[in-house]
């Protein structure tokens, strides 16, 4: 899917087609933050002016290269779980021993759609603390664009969010469902906390 053009990809995302959906949306969305991030630091690495902060550009750089790389691969992960969702769905349920079949079959692919997404939330805290790095201490005349990166990762994070909610009662064990929803409500408050902060540290530095 990342082998296509943006327009391909748009085409195929407004398409009456399941997958890619909004779980995928979202992490291009944290990928494209990261790729900003990426961008502030190396505006700033290598200028003089900002000499004291090229080591710390260039962790940035590097950090951000893992994380962007990571988001990417979620994108396609994204739609994989969801396409396995979807025919677990279709599986033949004629005999007892098929439901039961198709019935794990379910809870299987469920809990692999809701496991994407929730790495996605702790690829976005991580993208977070980046650009919360150089604030302040990065190329003055990009500083907007880490509060444009901190849109779109607070954009990814919510996103995968709401599909966690969405896949939980698929999931179908109390215990896993429980483990994702409380600890993805934790990340989600740090992901909406210091999306804000590093917002509004960048405007009122604009």
């Amino acid at each position: 899917m990342m082998n296509q053009s943006l327009r391909g990809y748009l085409d195929l995302l407004k398409s009456d087609a399941p997958a890619p959906g909004g779980g995928s949306a979202s992490a291009l969305s944290g990928a494209q933050g990261m790729a900003l991030i990426m961008m502030v630091a190396n505006l700033t690495k290598g200028r003089e002016a900002y000499k004291d902060h090229w080591s710390l550009c260039e962790k940035a750089i590097e950090d951000g290269k893992r994380i962007m790389d990571q988001l990417i691969a979620c994108i396609e992960k994204d739609t994989a779980a969801y396409t396995q969702v979807m025919n677990a769905y279709q599986l033949p349920k004629d005999t007892e021993d098929q439901k039961e079949v198709r019935k794990m079959a379910i809870r299987e692919a469920t809990l692999g759609a809701t496991q994407v997404p929730f790495d996605a939330m702790v690829l976005t805290l991580d993208g977070l603390k980046v650009a919360d790095s150089l604030v302040g201490k990065s190329n003055p005349n990009c500083s907007s664009d880490l509060g444009v990166a901190a849109l779109n990762l607070l954009a990814c994070g919510q996103g995968v969010w709401l599909n966690i909610l969405t896949n939980l009662s698929g999931i179908k064990n109390p215990e896993k469902e429980k483990e994702f929803e409380t600890q993805g409500r934790k990340l989600f408050q740090e992901i909406k906390e210091l999306a804000e902060d590093i917002y509004k540290r960048v405007e009122a530095g604009l």
